[in-house]
């Protein structure tokens, strides 16, 4: 009987060992595909002179299409999460929906530099080419309207400095208002005469 049993267990050992087979023989694992990736990438990284954090730069505009629709897809940014990436692309996409392009301009241009687009290499590097009064007033403008607007943005305040404290917490508050709201008229005169002074005893 025992002999039956250790066989049993020894063919259900076995049988399991034939179903799933090495680990690695149903596929790469999630690690090392990882590890090659990086690898990969690090190799790419070197060749053209980057660090990891700039491995964006290795992404075709595809991939970058991809990674900004989804970002398009997330809810507004709360907290912390204004100065990530996403909301700073945002912004810049919005500043540059107002800047006309002259096409024809940009054309002249390049076909007047033979050096439009220049290398490192380049003895020109560094030597902007000369941009026109219009454009630099535009840029003042639009730098100007950026001011005004910040500086008309105002943010709803909890607590009026002005106004005298009349509660000892937030939930007294509430209920302070509450009560103000209702009886406020009718206490002002008894209000005023306390604060006075002039508040007849009985």
């Amino acid at each position: 009987m025992n002999e039956a049993r250790k066989a049993n267990q020894s063919a259900m050992v076995a049988e399991k060992k034939r179903k799933d087979g090495p680990q690695e023989s149903r596929g790469i694992s999630k690690q090392k595909w990882l590890d090659e990736r990086k690898k990969k990438i690090g190799k790419l990284l070197d060749a053209n002179g980057l660090d990891m954090k700039e491995a964006y730069m290795l992404d075709t505009q595809q991939v970058a299409e991809t990674k900004y629709k989804k970002w398009e897809k997330e809810p507004a940014p709360a907290g912390w999460d204004v100065f990530n990436q996403k909301t700073l692309y945002d912004a810049h996409k919005k500043r540059t929906k107002k800047i006309d392009v002259d096409l024809e301009e940009y054309n002249r241009m390049k076909e007047a530099d033979p050096e439009f687009y220049r290398e490192a290499s380049s003895l020109q590097y560094g030597k902007a080419p000369k941009v026109s009064e219009d454009k630099i007033e535009r840029m003042v403008k639009e730098l100007r309207d950026k001011d005004e607007k910040r500086n008309a943005f105002s943010r709803r305040r909890r607590f009026h400095e002005e106004k005298d404290i009349d509660s000892i917490n937030d939930r007294n508050e509430h209920f302070n208002k509450k009560i103000e709201r209702a009886f406020g008229r009718y206490t002002l005169e008894i209000k005023n005469n306390l604060e006075r002074g002039t508040a007849l005893p009985d």
